[in-house]
């Protein structure tokens, strides 16, 4: 019974299926944030200044 325990066989797989999910996850919280008007705008406003000659507008 206790080497059943001490058994690590598929512990990677299942370290890799939770770091995807966290992945999954925080790419689907990044989206929402950037989806926002606010922030949209704001990015706008950081291209526009860093592709204005002299970075001033």
């Amino acid at each position: 019974m206790k080497q059943i325990w001490l058994d690590e066989t598929g512990a990677s797989t299942a370290e890799y299926a939770i770091i995807t999910l966290a992945a999954v996850g925080f790419a689907g919280l990044l989206l929402t944030i950037l989806r926002s008007p606010e922030v949209r705008q704001m990015l706008m406003d950081l291209i526009k200044s860093a592709l204005t000659v002299g970075g001033s507008t």
